[in-house]
């Protein structure tokens, strides 16, 4: 079995490549968010997957590894992917589309709450590339009043 790459497979080698991100968390109200720091080397799979590995700071000053994988299925017409971390056992499976500009792409998924041990809630992470060198990856919830909460910020970089 032989795919070639499509052009959606090809919308993802856009983020091949090593990057740095900061990132922030708003806390409560009134006071400023927390920030962090951390890297990350993306590669390519066959031109059909990408593999993202990251490293980065956590609230209370620990460091966390990350996994992500992105590609398209071509029979389910949607991006697909999974995201794991060192500080939780749940394995994020996404499933997602493009923007009609192809400049965001965003991704559903469904993961423990916050706040209440054993619920889950559902998400959506945004990644939006705002050029070759740079994009913001947000995270969103969904809360109990209907409402998507915007919950973290990443810019990522590319290193040069």
């Amino acid at each position: 079995m032989k795919v070639e790459p499509q052009k959606e497979h090809e919308w993802l080698q856009k983020l091949v490549g090593e990057w740095t991100y900061e990132s922030e968390c708003p806390t409560e109200p009134g006071k400023s968010p927390e920030k962090f720091a951390g890297s990350e080397t993306v590669r390519s799979l066959g031109g059909l997957w990408i593999l993202c590995e990251g490293r980065g700071e956590m609230p209370g000053g620990e460091m966390a590894a990350m996994l992500m994988t992105l590609g398209y299925d071509l029979q389910k017409k949607q991006y697909l992917g999974t995201w794991v971390g060192s500080m939780m056992t749940h394995l994020w499976v996404y499933a997602g589309s493009l923007d009609a500009e192809e400049k965001v792409l965003t991704l559903s998924t469904e993961g423990p709450t916050f706040t209440e041990e054993g619920k889950l809630a559902k998400y959506k992470d945004v990644i939006e590339i705002k050029n070759p060198n740079h994009r913001i990856l947000t995270s969103h919830m969904l809360g109990d009043d209907g409402e998507w909460h915007q919950f973290m910020t990443a810019n990522y970089r590319r290193k040069t």
